[in-house]
């Protein structure tokens, strides 16, 4: 009984596994059979959208080395689908400007060596002007854009050449000495975009120079002290001194170096402007506005077409030097640096006792993210200004201590930082590799490292060594460095020859990668004739060896004939 028990339950186990295994087998010719009316379905929507087109008729496998020939209706859908490959050019215009977008330039141009169209597509991108503002702000010259004009040059063409120029700074360079100040030069200017250089000091007289040929263009009359600060730019020239006036020159029209300095007072050209109850001691414009700083322990905002003071920032103590940018200017004061909202005169952000001693000059990079600041103990800062949540603060990144005198003066144009000393030296400094190499962060942001700053002291990239003592101001702009001292000799360190340098020994490059690209297309066609070219080349080196073995023959068969 027991085992007909077990016999029945053996026997009704193995039925419901047949069951189970029937429903599984019926289940699965349902799937096939939705799976095959999915494929017809979907085979039939790739004809309607002319897949045909394509014609794939051969297919290259790089492992096996042989060509298939296959066709898409013969195909499965899955493997036609595999056989067809697609590539970032299928892509939406759209969507591969949104992926360039977030390159730096030095992967773009490597991106853009993909395709013709790729290159291209990065060729015109509007990034690259976001990239030149970014680190230059306005080109000096630049046809209108959608006017009608054909522009000289396209933005990646502006961007590489600035970017080539600024490599300059670390080749050679030659000097040029502009004589004619009977005293100490206090302050220098450089206005690249017309090629001059503005000059003034303790002879309170203020020059204007031309950069190309170092001559003297025009002199101011006498302004009756010591000129502290000078600042220009195509419509208008001030100058601050001792006596708290600010003088100021607007541009003549039709004269070919802007200013007439040398003509008698005019209202129309030549003003002045009073507030300050102290010595300026520095200056600044912006396309609305004036800045000027004091030993009032004040900086004062003025209306450049009305004349009329709108804000008074009040510090500390003495004003040495302030940088605006939009609606902000940096100041420094004592040992303390301020950044205040121009427009409201409020204050953004502070820092305190940045250096021992004395603050006495400031720049800025031209995003404004970036400042500068050298001192009295001859030590040089770089801050950031981080904004978050509304509120703005001033994180120190990098310090450099180059000079072993006070640092009087500094100067920035991406990516050089130039810094003038007592000590009678010049330090250039590259920030380039400060700086984050991701655009998903805020363009000119320092970079980090495991969350925290590079607080290091830095070595400048190289030292520019004065003749005397007592640098006081310093500026920068194309291939210039222009410097002014105790001596009352203006200095101007011109790279250009450096330029000109490296412009052969690149061309010299792209003839070498000419030719090499030539000989090896040569060499592929005569590899591709098989084994005549090898032949060839063989027997060119057995009559090369030939002739060699003849004229060590005849060399040795007449030094013997001489010795006989």
């Amino acid at each position: 009984m027991a085992f007909e028990c077990c016999k029945t339950a053996k026997v009704d186990s193995s039925s419901h596994l047949v069951q189970s295994v029937d429903r599984l087998l019926g289940e699965q010719v349902e799937i096939e059979s939705r799976r095959d009316k999915e494929n017809s379905a979907f085979e039939s929507e790739i004809e309607n959208l002319e897949f045909e087109s394509l014609k794939p008729t051969s297919e290259f496998r790089p492992k096996r080395g042989t060509l298939t020939s296959y066709n898409a209706k013969s195909l499965p859908v899955d493997e036609a689908l595999l056989n067809y490959s697609r590539s970032i050019t299928d892509l939406p215009p759209a969507l591969i400007s949104e992926i360039l977008n977030c390159l730096e330039p030095k992967e773009l141009g490597i991106v853009s060596c993909v395709s013709k169209s790729i290159y291209r597509l990065a060729s015109e991108h509007h990034v690259w002007k976001e990239f030149y503002y970014e680190r230059w702000g306005q080109p000096v010259v630049r046809t209108p854009l959608g006017l009608g004009y054909l522009d000289e040059k396209t933005w990646k063409e502006l961007f590489v050449e600035r970017e080539f120029r600024s490599k300059t700074f670390l080749g050679r360079y030659s000097i040029d000495n502009l004589y004619g100040h009977t005293e100490a030069v206090r302050t220098v200017f450089l206005l690249a975009s017309k090629k001059l250089i503005f000059t003034s000091g303790y002879e309170s007289i203020v020059r204007m120079w031309d950069m190309e040929e170092g001559l003297a263009i025009a002199s101011s009359r006498p302004l009756g002290c010591t000129i502290r600060a000078v600042a220009a730019d195509t419509k208008l020239l001030i100058a601050g001194g001792t006596d708290g006036f600010i003088h100021g020159w607007r541009a003549k029209e039709g004269l070919s170096y802007l200013f007439d300095l040398k003509g008698s007072q005019n209202q129309n050209t030549e003003f002045r402007l009073w507030e300050h109850e102290g010595p300026i001691t520095c200056l600044a414009l912006d396309l609305n506005r004036i800045y000027s700083g004091s030993w009032d322990m004040t900086v004062r905002v003025w209306d450049r077409s009305l004349l009329k003071c709108l804000k008074v920032l009040r510090h500390s103590d003495w004003v040495w030097s302030l940088v605006p940018h939009d609606t902000t200017v940096a100041s420094v004061s004592g040992s303390d640096v301020y950044v205040w909202d121009s427009d409201n005169g409020s204050q953004i952000a502070f820092v305190s006792n940045v250096h021992v001693g004395d603050i006495y000059s400031l720049a800025r990079s031209h995003t404004g993210k970036l400042l500068f600041t050298g001192g009295e103990d001859g030590a040089i800062h770089m801050f950031e200004i981080i904004n978050h949540c509304g509120e703005s603060n001033l994180q120190q990144v990098a310090t450099w201590i180059p000079h072993s005198g006070p640092v009087y003066s500094l100067s920035f144009e991406f990516p050089w930082l130039v810094s003038a000393s007592s000590d009678g030296k010049l330090s250039l400094i590259d920030v380039r590799k400060l700086l984050k190499p991701s655009r998903h962060a805020a363009p000119g942001n320092p970079k980090r490292s495991n969350g925290s700053y590079q607080k290091n002291v830095e070595p400048p990239q190289r030292m520019l060594h004065w003749f005397g003592s007592n640098l006081f101001s310093v500026d920068i702009g194309s291939d210039r460095v222009v410097c002014g001292g105790e001596e009352g000799v203006v200095r101007v360190w011109n790279f250009s020859q450096a330029l000109e340098i490296e412009q052969r020994s690149r061309a010299l490059r792209g003839l070498r990668l000419e030719n090499r690209m030539r000989r090896r297309k040569l060499q592929i066609g005569m590899n591709g004739k098989g084994g005549c070219a090898e032949q060839c080349s063989v027997a060119a080196k057995n009559l090369v060896n030939g002739d060699r073995n003849d004229v060590w023959h005849n060399k040795r068969g007449v030094s013997s004939k001489l010795k006989a």
